[in-house]
């Protein structure tokens, strides 16, 4: 039976609610895997594992390999949706907190939109502009309001940054419509590892195994139920629903990182954090999410960009 964005279904809605909680807990576990890992080191050691994955799956499944300017695309892809992106996450996340960065990273559909609309792909309408100012002003009064946490400028603009590299993979993903999504990860993913185990030499970090108990679980975690698992979860809502729903994660994160990042990595949450948040929540969703913004597209699940909400 179709679905539709009104009627998700049951299945659905559990899969979404349970991409929601995984997508939220990445940012924690992260956070523990830098304590003992070199930030470009543990996101390319976790990536170089989860592509493994993702390479084995595309055998198993017999899928066709890109190739030509497929292939470039999808390489292309990779650097930006996870060398680039996860370089800059994981290293503002030894400097600020889970629920700092995962408000940042919500918007992400507001800057793919703003992204697809400068490059001719999408129109922009006034809300989204008025989005993206109500979604800056949050992201400013977490920054600097009166009761807030330091944030310093480097880990902002990182962030920033990767929020910008993700969403132009998306709009490049949209090149990508003759990829299986499991194929766009055995490619994408690999390439995007050896970039980030490439910056890690360069800056000459340590490769070790974690030790530590806490370190060893989070990347256990990342590769399997953060990155594999949380594919698998997102494709089910993608075809289960529309490919848009996925969208909706990114604002739901922030709710599920800065409560376990209080309960379980002891993180303070100030009222500037709050608030700060649900402005960048409410811009996201007036200017990219809500119905009014949205143009309702059905593409095919193979065109959706399998990496968007990983994080």
């Amino acid at each position: 039976m179709d679905r539709t964005e009104g009627s998700p279904g049951s299945l659905a809605l559990v899969t979404f609610a349970l991409s929601v909680v995984i997508g939220g807990a990445n940012f924690i576990a992260v956070r523990f895997s830098n304590r003992e890992l070199e930030p470009f080191w543990g996101a390319g050691l976790r990536f170089s594992l989860a592509a493994v994955l993702f390479v084995l799956i595309a055998v198993g499944l017999r899928l066709s390999w890109p190739r030509g300017r497929e292939l470039v695309d999808t390489v292309a892809y990779g650097a930006l949706a996870f060398a680039v992106s996860y370089a800059l996450m994981y290293w503002a996340l030894v400097r600020v907190t889970a629920g700092v960065a995962t408000v940042v990273m919500a918007v992400v559909p507001l800057v793919t939109l703003l992204l697809a609309a400068a490059q001719g792909h999408e129109r922009l309408a006034v809300r989204g502009v008025a989005g993206a100012l109500l979604a800056l002003v949050g992201i400013a009064w977490m920054t600097f309001g009166p009761r807030s946490t330091s944030i310093p400028l480097g880990p902002l603009v990182a962030m920033l940054v990767a929020a910008l590299a993700i969403g132009q993979s998306i709009v490049l993903g949209k090149r990508l419509s003759g990829n299986h999504p499991v194929m766009t990860n055995a490619v994408g993913m690999p390439s995007g590892a050896l970039m980030l185990l490439a910056f890690s030499a360069l800056a000459g970090e340590r490769w070790v195994l974690p030790r530590e108990a806490a370190a060893r679980w989070s990347v256990l975690y990342l590769v399997t139920i953060g990155s594999v698992g949380l594919f698998v979860l997102v494709l089910l809502v993608v075809r289960r629903w529309t490919p848009s729903a996925s969208s909706y994660m990114f604002v739901l994160f922030p709710v599920v990182t800065l409560v376990l990042g209080a309960v379980i990595a002891d993180e303070r949450v100030t009222v500037d954090a709050v608030i700060g948040a649900a402005l960048v929540m409410a811009g996201v969703w007036f200017g990219a999410l809500s119905p009014a913004a949205r143009v309702v597209r059905t593409p095919p699940p193979e065109a959706v960009p399998p990496a968007v909400v990983e994080v």
